[in-house]
């Protein structure tokens, strides 16, 4: 294997990372201290699991180890916490949050690492809009822990203490790429006409979903958190995931995305507990994902079964690794791992 042609551990690298790393670190121990006096109790889940996660591009990596008998079980590194957190909450627990290592395949750039941290909470009994108070807090602390006054990525600044504008998906839609979403949410073709009139590149393949991502990717995100945070927020229920449907309009979903820089932060469900619903909706993706991907996970049975029992609540996750790199003034999130992935893309 090919090793990397900067190792972290040279003094001179280590030396010019340390301060970021020290930051880091100081930021991590701001947001326990702030968890805790909030009265949300600090968990560990597992990270080998049954399923790794049921979204359509979402790439784990397998796990392998002899059980009894010799017998060669199979098991998935998990690209989230969220099953085993909603476990918790089914078994009493209210508010929780953790800082988890998760790994996802397939995703190696300046803002993704293979293995990351996520930090995932939930609260038992609240609304989603509690979570979009909890991530202006966030993105203060991040910013005073940090000294900085203002985020900056790529060209792009974000006030950090000012209020985050609250933006649905189809305002984004009308703002950002001149198109009427809510015309056309089940009307592949037609978003794809208005797609195009936008300027955007469509294959006559490409899903209502692929249109919708491409729109989202291309045209929206780069414009999302300037000058202030934004949290994009009510998705059509089609992209939902473990969302439930907003109770004024069951098009669209209580899940939002935060935003600084044109960086996502992170994502938030007011939390589906209708196991039924959530079947269907794993049973679509994996087939979805089996179409492009060639591959697919198996349910956590465990969990569906949980999740019936479940009391309502909201749950977000977010990554620590971009909040630390906006909180330092880092490019790359690399530069703010103590240990980064050490396999890289091109060593030359």
């Amino acid at each position: 294997m090919t090793s990397p042609v900067h190792p972290f551990w040279r003094p001179d690298r280590h030396a010019a990372r340390r301060d970021r790393l020290v930051r880091r670190a100081r930021l991590k121990s701001a947001i326990r201290a702030q968890f805790d006096a909030r009265d949300f109790l600090e968990v560990e889940t597992g990270i080998v699991q049954v399923s790794p996660g049921n979204e359509t591009h979402l790439h784990a990596f397998e796990a392998h180890w002899l059980a009894s008998g010799d017998v060669m079980q199979r098991g998935y590194l998990h690209t989230s916490p969220e099953f085993a957190m909603k476990k918790l909450l089914a078994a009493g627990e209210r508010r929780i949050y953790q800082f988890a290592p998760v790994f996802r395949a397939r995703e190696a750039s300046r803002l993704h690492a293979p293995e990351f941290t996520m930090l995932e909470w939930y609260r038992s009994g609240e609304d989603y809009t509690a979570l979009m108070a909890d991530c202006a807090d966030l993105l203060r602390l991040a910013a005073e822990t940090g000294g900085q006054r203002e985020f900056r990525f790529r060209g792009r600044t974000c006030d950090p203490l000012a209020e985050p504008e609250r933006l649905s998906v189809s305002e984004a839609f009308r703002r950002h790429a001149g198109i009427d979403l809510d015309a056309h949410l089940a009307d592949r073709d037609g978003l794809a006409s208005a797609a195009m009139a936008a300027g955007l590149r469509i294959a006559p393949d490409d899903t209502w979903g692929d249109v919708f991502s491409r729109v989202i990717s291309e045209r929206i995100e780069p414009c999302l958190g300037i000058g202030r945070a934004t949290v994009l927020d009510r998705y059509p229920v089609s992209e939902a995931a473990l969302a439930r449907p907003c109770p004024d309009d069951p098009r669209f979903a209580e899940r939002f995305e935060l935003y600084a820089c044109g960086v996502e932060l992170a994502n938030a469900f007011g939390e589906l507990t209708d196991a039924a619903e959530q079947r269907r909706r794993f049973e679509a993706d994996m087939a979805e994902k089996e179409r492009l991907y060639g591959e697919r996970y198996p349910l956590d049975e465990d969990f569906l079964d949980a999740l019936a029992e479940m009391p309502p609540a909201s749950g977000i996750a977010l990554g620590f690794d971009r909040l630390a790199l906006l909180a330092t003034g880092a490019d790359d999130v690399a530069e703010v791992i103590f240990t980064p992935w050490p396999f890289p893309e091109d060593p030359a």
